[in-house]
């Protein structure tokens, strides 16, 4: 058996850049990289263990014997060690075998390693990519309109649960037939993108992919890492950009992977005050080390450059930012200054975006964040942390509090629905209907609803409509869109057999809709992060639990009016003030009998010139129960495209696909 040859692809530039924290490319260099050198095949190994005494490579192709395969420590004192095995093909498995300074031995998975073994075996395996992307036309787009406007309404999926073959041992699907499967039903119910839980390598499948061991690989459990490409491939032929789960803040204390590496805390905090996180009994990195933060933001860019990802939602951002972070007093340790924010997390993720938008034009960071830490999501120029997005925790507690109220009761809780339009600007929000808020007993969301069955959908249509017309963008978790009545477990996948009752294809049909509209409409996302957006038309009618406001584009003609009305009463005559004169047609209404309400639909209206809600015109329409209804008050061309493909011209209200007659052509009484 040939011993390992001298060999490096690290440069003293390389090394330099690495314990200066700016080496964004690492995994071009360490980890496993098959090659030829001097007329042999095999495959080169590099790995950062600089308190180790001794690495060996041990893995199939040498019995896993430990001694068989001693890596080289590279001069320079970084720690790394490498060399050049001869013989190893593509699919080996291997691990590195390393004696610590205290004696102990610990066979470790490559940090670096672009694909594992499926769990609950651990190895890593020796990997090149096959993918030949088609997607160009993609990224080319995507770069070129890198700083303009456009709609985002996102789509949550957890793909080891999204659809469960049942007949085949209830088993997921794979990437191949997510490829088909999934594209196809993102495109058909119009969300623009798709936001995948973590798909690194994880060894507990009920983490949700949150606890992870192999940063640069895709779970093996659903495929190949090329197949995972060609679904990324297909996501992007259909115009669908693709989210990913990316998850900076802590790690599993899994032997195999990175706590403890080289015997010694070179990943996390030694601390514990500082290294330990509780709340998920995992490890904290340690965000001062510079080699660390190169480890950490290579892996981002990883994903942005071998496979083309459109955004990283960075998981756990609060945890990052904060030392007492779920932590009682004396807990945890101060700051230099002798304050609670982690200054070492806060310069790296002002670095960590700074990268990304430098490099990859085009790609967002949308930051889980769940404090008041602010500028969260202006540039860092700006003195902020440098997202493009954050999710907007307060508006999803204070509407799901709302919503579970008895409707009676809704008139003292106003300030509920209306309170996030006082912060809505100070960040660029993400409206999040999240995994997290249908689990742990949490209730689905259909069963968050009050009121009788008919009620409970009426109330989610709203929640919906609310959500797509409320400034900022919006996500929705699988499931949802069908108004699931279990909670989400990962061991089930969605009841689409709940599809065969109409109502749960009226809320189907309804997101659908919204979808429609949203991306049709330029005032609803153009200026989503700016109050010229954006006007109140009345928030204080509590006696009817109405709100209603304008969502503005560019000019006049662009104005929607929304109208939202909590309340199970039907009002034949609503008035309320509008700033334009002429006709105002409904477009859209969650009470059409297609999504499963009662039918009560307006006939465009004809404002008068009537002062009402300090503006020189109104309008008087019937207000439907429970609803949320979409005034336009001139069709622009998009508008009038969207009615002739997807309405009927009768109504202007979205006909549906199951249906051939026209929309509200019959009125039933509300259950």
């Amino acid at each position: 058996m040939e011993k390992v040859i001298a060999y490096s692809l690290l440069t003293e530039f390389d090394i330099a850049l690495f314990q200066a924290g700016k080496h964004f490319q690492l995994y071009r260099k360490l980890g496993s990289h098959l090659m030829d050198l001097d007329g042999r095949h095999g495959a080169y190994f590099a790995v950062w263990a600089p308190n180790a005494k001794l690495v060996s490579v041990t893995g199939n192709f040498n019995n896993w014997q430990s001694g068989a395969h001693e890596l080289l420590p590279r001069w320079d004192k970084s720690g790394i060690w490498e060399g050049f095995i001869p013989g190893v093909v593509k699919g080996d498995t291997y691990k590195y075998h390393i004696h610590t300074a205290t004696g102990i031995e610990l066979d470790k998975g490559d940090p670096y390693a672009l694909r594992w073994e499926t769990p609950p075996r651990t190895g890593s395996m020796v990997w090149s990519f096959d993918h030949q992307w088609e997607d160009a036309a993609w990224m080319e787009h995507r770069k070129t309109v890198a700083k303009e406007p456009k709609p985002w309404s996102v789509y949550e999926v957890h793909i080891g649960s999204w659809k469960k073959l049942v007949e085949d041992g209830n088993r997921s699907l794979n990437y191949k037939e997510l490829a088909t499967e999934l594209v196809q039903y993102v495109k058909e119910m119009g969300f623009t993108h798709v936001e995948i839980m973590p798909l690194m390598e994880h060894p507990y499948f009920p983490s949700w992919g949150y606890q992870v061991t192999g940063y640069f690989a895709p779970t093996s459990r659903f495929g190949n890492p090329d197949d995972l490409k060609e679904l990324v491939d297909a996501f992007h032929k259909a115009e669908i950009g693709v989210i990913l789960d990316w998850v900076p803040s802590h790690f599993p204390s899994d032997i195999h992977g990175l706590y403890l590496f080289d015997g010694s805390h070179l990943y996390e905090y030694a601390d514990m005050r500082r290294g330990f996180q509780p709340d998920w009994n995992s490890y904290i990195f340690d965000y001062g080390r510079n080699e660390v933060r190169s480890f950490l933001i290579s892996n981002a860019l990883f994903w942005l450059d071998q496979y083309h990802i459109d955004g990283l939602r960075v998981d756990a951002v609060a945890s990052m930012l904060y030392h007492d972070y779920s932590r009682k007093e004396g807990e945890w340790i101060p700051n230099i200054y002798g304050g609670r924010e982690n200054l070492e997390a806060i310069s790296f993720l002002k670095d960590f975006n700074e990268a990304v938008y430098l490099n990859y034009p085009g790609v967002e960071t949308i930051a889980e964040e769940s404090t008041a830490f602010p500028k969260v999501s202006h540039p860092t120029f700006e003195g902020g942390l440098g997202f493009g997005q954050k999710w907007m925790m307060g508006w999803m507690h204070d509407s799901l509090s709302y919503f579970k109220r008895p409707t009676i009761f809704r008139k003292w809780h106003q300030n509920e629905i209306t309170f996030s339009l006082a912060y809505a600007f100070s960040e660029r929000f993400m409206l999040p209907l999240s995994h997290d808020e249908v689990v742990h007993l949490k209730s689905s969301l259909i069963y968050k609803m009050p009121g009788d069955e008919w009620q409970k959908f009426a109330n989610l249509r709203a929640l919906f409509g609310l959500q797509w017309a409320h400034p900022g963008h919006q996500l929705l978790f699988m499931g949802g869109e069908i108004a699931q009545t279990t909670e989400w477990s990962h061991d089930r996948g969605v009841t689409w057999e709940l599809l065969e009752h109409q109502a749960h294809k009226g809320i189907q049909n309804w997101v659908k809709q919204l979808n429609n509209l949203y991306k049709a409409i330029p005032a609803f996302w153009k200026h989503a992060f700016t109050p010229t957006g954006f006007e109140w038309i009345s928030g204080d009618d509590v006696q009817n639990s109405v709100v209603a406001f304008l969502r503005k584009g560019d000019s006049e003609d662009q104005t929607m009016l929304i109208v939202c009305h909590f309340n199970p009463n039907l009002m034949e005559s609503y008035t309320l003030g509008v700033p334009i004169d002429g006709i105002w047609t409904e477009i859209l209404n969650s009470d059409a009998i297609e999504f499963g309400g009662s039918g009560a639909i307006n006939e465009p209206k004809t404002a008068q010139q009537t002062p009402s809600h300090g503006h020189a015109y109104s309008i008087s329409f019937k207000l439907a129960p429970l609803a949320v209804q979409f005034f336009q008050s001139e069709m622009p061309t998009k508008t009038k495209k969207l009615s002739k493909a997807k309405t009927d011209s009768a109504e202007g209200m979205p006909a549906s696909p199951d249906k051939k007659t026209k929309v509200g052509s019959g009125k039933k009484s509300k259950p």
